[in-house]
């Protein structure tokens, strides 16, 4: 596997961690409000990434793009502000499910802003993961309620957070980019916080303790993939997202997947599988071209 191609197995733990964040946000919240888990969910954040501060002596805050980093906060906030509230009455598989519109709008503000190319491959992909995505909610069965209004309005933010941080990452670190968005994340939530504070339990600080190492780890390895990669390469695979959320709803919450959801899986894992051996497949001929030339 070439170091381009490591962008698979670190955007597999992202969408892993991504899962595993909503489930813990959501146990959080049987005991406490959605200010109060953001706050906490950044604060413990933070302490996850204290050390690579001490580390990297502060140097993870060097950045000619602090102006662009604000504006991605100011979006990202109320993204997963919106989440999180959302979640409350939604089902984990559903709220996942539901964010699978971003797949399709980063592809084409990528296209759009960042002047990538959609090769065929990548659409049939795509293509399959929305085929997928209508299998396992079959539209018109679904409750349209506040719920479901606010991820997908929660959705289009994330995609345009995701196509600023691909730009940003030409320029920063991926630990850069979390550093600040975690900084600035938290004194936002920090303010809200005060004025909805609402105490939560030993066991639910132990939830966001958990669901602040999994979002760093979650937007570490999603943010490294944005530098190794095109936007639009990742995307097929956040589709995966719906098969951890299915899994750790049913160990969790006791929410059976249907055999719809099965079905929808087995089509979104064609389309992952069709553009992993696709993109491993060109980058072994690259390697065999740079190989003859040297010989």
């Amino acid at each position: 596997m070439t170091n381009k191609n490591l962008y698979i197995p670190l955007i597999i733990l992202s969408v892993f961690f991504s899962a595993a964040l909503s489930v813990l946000i959501k146990l959080a919240q049987q005991d406490t409000n959605v200010f109060t888990s953001a706050f906490f969910r950044f604060f413990f954040g933070i302490l996850v990434l204290f050390p690579f501060f001490i580390k990297n002596k502060l140097n993870v805050f060097k950045t000619p793009n602090l102006k662009v980093h604000i504006i991605r906060v100011i979006i990202n906030y109320p993204s997963m502000l919106l989440f999180f509230y959302a979640i409350n009455f939604v089902s984990i598989e559903k709220a996942n499910s539901l964010t699978f519109a971003v797949p399709f709008i980063a592809t084409i503000l990528a296209v759009i802003f960042l002047k990538e190319k959609i090769y065929i491959y990548r659409t049939i992909a795509l293509v399959l993961g929305f085929i997928g995505m209508l299998i396992i909610i079959r539209p018109g069965m679904i409750e349209v309620s506040l719920g479901v209004y606010m991820i997908l309005i929660s959705s289009f933010l994330w995609a345009l957070v995701i196509i600023i941080t691909k730009k940003l990452s030409k320029d920063d670190s991926a630990l850069t980019i979390l550093s600040y968005q975690y900084i600035f994340m938290f004194l936002i939530s920090f303010v809200f916080a005060i004025f909805n504070w609402q105490s939560p339990s030993l066991e639910t600080l132990i939830y966001l303790f958990l669901a602040g190492l999994s979002g760093t780890i979650f937007h570490l390895t999603s943010y490294q993939a944005y530098k190794l990669v095109d936007v639009s390469l990742v995307q097929p695979y956040f589709f995966l997202v719906l098969v951890f959320a299915s899994i750790l709803g049913y160990f969790v919450f006791d929410e059976i997947p249907d055999i719809y959801t099965w079905i929808g899986t087995g089509v979104i894992f064609a389309g992952v599988l069709i553009i992993s051996i696709k993109e491993m497949q060109i980058s072994k001929s690259i390697v065999n071209k740079n190989l003859n030339a040297e010989l």
